[in-house]
């Protein structure tokens, strides 16, 4: 009798046999090859974004277009159930939130949006286990650096802002107790703000939209592949 959770048979057999871990979109061809158009979208609108700068309704759907890719590919995802449903929310936020920060103008409509996507993470993560002791190295983390940015934001987004991290910190929290692909993502969603927040508000850093794009993407990829990493145990 052999037991399989989702795609994690295959890591577990890897670590026994001594082969080096995969991640589940390497480790299952089909998904691999369904991940294409979202690569693909990604290359186009990175290309496309560092041609010109000038917001315009093309560049943001090309913007939104690898997560609304996402959204759909979760359908794919068996079992459904609430866990995928909640991720197709979060996604389709974040794509909002994507559209609204082409233009500078929407930043407070943007944040808002990637408010309730991580509102949705948060509930498809759940608070069991709870493991508190997980949220302290990202508090001592990110405490000092939202302190030291804290001095540069505009007073009008101070509290929205504070508002957003409380969220934002929360998610990867919860990501990490989950485990899996959802916890790796969780991390380079809150790298990927903080990167944002500092070319943003402090400093441009060299290649900071590539940098910050790339984090993004690659975040909100892992985090939606969790969604085929089944919890529930099958024997045979």
């Amino acid at each position: 009798m052999q037991a399989t959770v989702g795609g994690r048979r295959s890591d577990l057999d890897a670590r026994k046999e001594g082969l080096p871990w995969r991640p589940p979109f390497l480790a299952q061809p089909r998904m691999g090859l369904g991940l294409l158009p979202f690569f693909l979208a990604c290359a186009v609108y990175l290309l496309v974004q560092s041609s010109t700068d000038q917001p315009s309704r093309v560049s943001a759907l090309l913007k939104s277009l690898p997560v609304l890719y996402l959204a759909g590919f979760l359908g794919t995802a068996h079992p459904g159930g609430g866990y995928r449903s909640l991720l197709q929310g979060a996604l389709l936020c974040s794509a909002v939130g994507d559209a609204c920060l082409v233009w500078p103008e929407a930043f407070l409509h943007g944040m808002a949006a990637f408010g309730l996507a991580h509102l949705l993470y948060l509930w498809a993560f759940g608070l069991t286990p709870l493991k508190p002791g997980l949220l302290l190295p990202i508090l001592l983390v990110c405490a000092p650096y939202f302190g030291f940015l804290l001095p540069h934001f505009p007073p009008s987004l101070v509290w929205p802002l504070l508002a957003y991290s409380t969220v934002l910190l929360s998610m990867p929290w919860r990501a990490l107790a989950r485990g899996g692909s959802a916890r790796w993502g969780a991390l380079l969603f809150l790298l990927s703000d903080a990167m944002l927040a500092w070319n943003t508000f402090f400093h441009q850093l060299p290649h900071g939209h590539l940098l910050v794009m790339t984090t993004y993407y690659l975040a909100q990829m892992l985090i939606a592949v969790s969604a085929f990493q089944s919890p529930r145990l099958k024997s045979h």
